[in-house]
């Protein structure tokens, strides 16, 4: 199926039902390579969103105490229905939120993935036995979903931020609501007309698109909430901590990255050229794990730069519907603004820009890619999420050097290392205050692993064998009076 327009719903899905909001009550999505009106979208009040909190509590009992077989078979059904439904939702993905085709097409794989992935894991998740001292005691535990999971989301993996974290709470038998990004509201309501379809139509899961401050608020001052998880910046991170320390809630939170991405004397240049190309420019640059800071041993840095500078300057600009595309439009017009203003801090800091005129970009909210070369910790591009295509690159001596460069961030989520020396790579591995170290490779995500940063990038994960254990409390029991053997 390609008809995208049928999975476009101008409404709120909460308790299993589709709401409508007033004329007043909706926000305008529009394309951002040339803002097209898509439609719109529903800005809830707070007396909305609080009924979905409703919703969201009284399916929790049932949904806690559902087999987790059955839960299981409801996210394969989800997995299925994204599947069977991939150019469509590919399509949509790329209208609101401007990422190429293929990498939309990607993302559907990359995001049902997760559904399948906890479908299995839904029957995976067990207490333990503890050995008890007393041989008429038995000690052990049991792992119980912690409850209504509020659930907010950006607009830059507009399915596979819901997915990874909805599909890990639905598992464990928690209750989601979902509020997407405003931007990229239309693919949120997406999954929520094939969670329809799959069977989950009694309020396990919600989209409750609107203001995300309100939203935050509404949700960390009700204690029936249990759980918090948030993707975004790490300043509004920092805040949704704060609000939701007075109800004592579990937080998950997937903030900032400021990635290095590390080349040493002894890589393979065109590997490694190939590596920081991908690792820079998916999703326009607007990625958490993007490739923030380049930095490339001295030996071979002009010669990077050259063959870096020639393929960049070779991935073709456009809307993403074409394609051929590489590079699509950013977000909106601020975004861009933002990127100009960083390549200009850097130019007058001293830093080589390199790259197509501006003028060539098909559109107001597109940005040609470019590299600022030589940059220093004291140009912005060091120091801020660039979120755009713009590649700062800058030469080291040592690796004591590279390290210490790389380290020098408040954030920790992604880091990247070229190097064939298995001394170095462990050096590497060890020293780099990262959450995630891709060696050799910048394909580092996926259902399987631990998502996620330390530092200011975060708190948990996401994903992997531990991705359920942000939606579940380990209980502790002490049995006695048992008979002796």
């Amino acid at each position: 199926m390609s008809d995208y327009q049928a999975l476009m719903h101008e409404a709120a899905y909460i308790g299993g039902q589709w709401i409508q909001a007033g004329p007043d009550e909706k926000n305008p999505v529009r394309d951002p390579a040339n803002g097209e009106l898509l439609g719109h979208v529903p800005a809830l009040d707070a007396e909305q969103m609080d009924s979905a909190i409703d919703a969201a509590s009284a399916a929790f009992d049932e949904w806690r105490h559902t087999a987790p077989l059955t839960r299981a078979d409801r996210l394969y059904a989800w997995y299925e229905g994204m599947q069977n439904n991939r150019e469509a939702l590919a399509r949509l993905m790329t209208l609101e939120q401007g990422k190429p085709i293929n990498e939309a097409r990607g993302e559907v794989d990359y995001a049902s993935s997760f559904f399948r992935w906890f479908a299995e894991e839904a029957r995976r998740f067990r207490g333990k036995t503890i050995p008890a001292e007393d041989p008429t005691m038995a000690v052990g535990t049991v792992e119980e979903p912690v409850g209504v999971a509020a659930i907010i989301t950006p607009w830059n993996f507009p399915l596979a931020m819901i997915t990874r974290k909805v599909g890990a709470a639905l598992a464990a038998g928690c209750t989601t609501l979902v509020n997407p990004a405003t931007e990229t509201a239309f693919c949120a309501l997406a999954l929520a007309d094939l969670a329809e379809k799959a069977g989950l139509t009694n309020g396990e899961f919600n989209v409750v698109p609107g203001s995300g401050k309100q939203f935050g608020e509404r949700v960390c001052a009700d204690d029936r909430v249990r759980a918090l998880s948030f993707t975004g910046s790490t300043e509004v991170g920092r805040k949704l901590i704060e609000q939701s320390a007075a109800t004592v809630k579990k937080n998950a939170m997937e903030l900032g990255g400021n990635a290095p991405f590390i080349v040493c004397e002894d890589a393979d240049l065109e590997t490694a050229v190939d590596g920081a190309i991908a690792a820079k420019f998916q999703t326009t640059g607007q990625d958490c794990v993007a490739a923030n800071r380049i930095y490339v041993h001295r030996s071979m840095y002009e010669d990077f730069v050259d063959r870096f500078v020639e393929k960049m300057n070779a991935m073709p600009v456009g809307h993403g519907l074409n394609e051929d595309t590489k590079i699509g439009p950013l977000i909106h017009a601020d975004a861009v603004e933002k990127a100009q203003s960083l390549v200009d801090d850097a130019r007058e800091r001293g830093a080589r820009i390199i790259g197509r005129e501006q003028s060539e970009a098909p559109g107001e909210n597109f940005f040609m890619p470019t590299v600022v070369a030589d940059f220093t910790s004291a140009m912005r591009v060091a120091a801020e999420e660039q979120f755009a295509p713009v590649a700062p690159i800058t030469p080291f001596d040592t690796d004591d050097e590279a390290l210490a460069a790389a380290n020098d961030t408040i954030y920790g989520l992604a880091s990247y290392v070229f190097s064939p020396s298995d001394a170095r790579i462990r050096k590497y591995l060890r020293g780099l205050e990262y959450g995630m170290v891709g060696i050799n490779t910048m394909d580092i995500t996926g259902p399987h692993v631990p998502f996620g940063g330390v530092k200011q990038s975060g708190l948990g994960r996401e994903g992997g064998h531990v991705g359920m254990a942000e939606y579940l409390e380990t209980k502790y029991y002490c049995m006695g009076n048992l008979p002796k053997v």
